[in-house]
C-alpha cells in the first residue's frame, strides 16, 4: 500500500511531481529576469507597445512563480529559491541586454515553447497520480500560453 502525503496523493509520485515543479520553477525564475530586461531595455519605434505587454508579462510570470512555489509546498516539498539552482536547472537561458524589440520576442516566444512543453510532462505525471490540483494548474497555464504565443508570432509575421 502506498504511503499518501497530506493532500492524500502517493509520497513518491508526490516527491516526482515536486522535483519537476522546480524544474519549472527555475526556467520560469529565468524567463521572468529575462523579460524584466528586455521592459527595462527595449528601443525603437514599438517601444510604448512592447515596453507596455513584457510590463504585463512579467507581472503574469512573478504569479506564476509564486503559485508553482506554493504547489511544491502543498505537495509536501521544497521550493528552491536561488538563481544559482535555476541557473543549473533551467533549459532557459539568462539573455543578455537586448533592446531590439523583434529580438526579445522572439526570445519570448522561445521560452514559452519550453515552459509549455515541461507544463505537458506535467500534465501527464499529474494525471497518472491523480493530482488534480496540479493538472488544472498547468492545464490553466497552457491555454493562456498557446494564445500568447499565437499573438507574439503574429506580431513577428509568424
Amino acid at each position: 500500500m502506498a504511503k499518501l502525503n497530506a493532500i492524500g496523493l502517493d509520497t513518491d509520485k508526490a516527491k516526482d511531481l515536486s522535483e519537476k515543479l522546480n524544474a519549472l520553477l527555475a526556467n520560469y525564475s529565468i524567463f521572468y529576469q529575462n523579460t524584466r530586461g528586455y521592459h527595462w531595455n527595449i528601443r525603437g519605434d514599438k517601444f510604448f507597445e512592447l515596453h507596455l505587454k513584457f510590463e504585463e508579462l512579467y507581472d503574469d510570470l512573478l504569479l506564476k512563480i509564486d503559485e508553482v512555489a506554493e504547489r511544491i509546498l502543498t505537495l509536501g516539498g521544497t521550493p528552491n529559491h536561488n538563481y544559482s539552482e535555476y541557473t543549473s536547472n533551467s533549459k532557459i537561458q539568462e539573455s543578455s541586454e537586448i533592446s531590439d524589440g523583434r529580438v526579445a520576442v522572439g526570445d519570448i516566444l522561445t521560452s514559452l515553447q519550453t515552459v509549455i512543453v515541461l507544463q505537458r510532462e506535467l500534465l501527464d505525471l499529474s494525471d497518472e497520480a491523480g493530482d488534480e490540483g496540479t493538472n488544472a494548474l498547468m492545464s490553466d497555464y497552457i491555454r493562456e500560453q498557446e494564445k500568447l504565443i499565437w499573438m507574439y508570432s503574429s506580431f513577428l509575421n509568424e
